[in-house]
């Protein structure tokens, strides 16, 4: 909403938005972008050879986490940004919970290393392709969820830009956990943050720019 829409508004008198309809059109454009990230990843990357066996282990589900967290919390918080006034600080508290768990994690597993295991750890063998795909399989979450934006009444454009850009690099990973064969802590605690906070970066940029009044 521009600012010449809003004083028409507020001028002529018309009623204020049903916040369910809001609701449901953000909940659609990220349901929608998590499906076409999926199927995006499904038809490019596909899964991972031995799912089944990694879903039995704690490591996988400790991944999924770290990636899943990020998802909800910040798509919640990009939704109350689209609100003026609202208040999103207790989300970075929360973001901050998985990314220290996992450093931690990372951390313990690269000291109980020999050290010349210590590089494979960090590096996998994907180190390289893995931001950049989780940044690719964000790419319709992000686009459909700063639409959705548009939509709402941001005060903070560079703030709401960048958290709907963790949000939306959080369900790309989400989703390219389901491909990835790196079960590493010290890997996923670099190269999968790394690809959450690529979006992050191109979201402020975007917000500052597309979401501005």
């Amino acid at each position: 909403m521009k600012t010449d829409e809003l004083i028409v508004m507020l001028a002529t008198g018309v009623s204020a938005v049903d916040r369910n309809e809001t609701r449901r059109r953000f909940a659609l454009a990220t349901g929608l972008g998590g499906l076409l990230a999926l199927i995006l990843m499904l038809t490019t990357l596909g899964l991972r050879t031995d799912l089944a066996a990694a879903l039995a282990t704690p490591m996988f589900w400790a991944k999924l986490a770290f990636a899943v967290v990020p998802a909800v919390v910040g798509l919640i918080a990009v939704f109350r940004l689209g609100r003026p006034g609202a208040r999103v600080g207790w989300a970075f508290i929360v973001l901050a919970v998985p990314v220290l768990a996992m450093w931690a994690l990372g951390v313990a597993q690269l000291v109980a290393a020999p050290a010349e295991n210590r590089a494979a750890l960090l590096f996998g063998r994907t180190w390289l392709l893995c931001p950049l795909l989780i940044g690719l399989l964000a790419t319709p979450v992000f686009i459909l969820v700063l639409s959705a934006l548009k939509d709402l009444a941001p005060t903070r454009p560079t703030l709401t830009g960048a958290m709907a850009g963790i949000a939306s690099g959080a369900v790309g990973a989400t989703v390219y956990c389901l491909h990835c064969p790196e079960m590493a802590a010290p890997f996923v605690s670099v190269w999968y943050l790394l690809g959450m906070l690529i979006p992050a970066v191109v979201g402020a940029a975007c917000g500052r720019r597309v979401l501005r009044w």
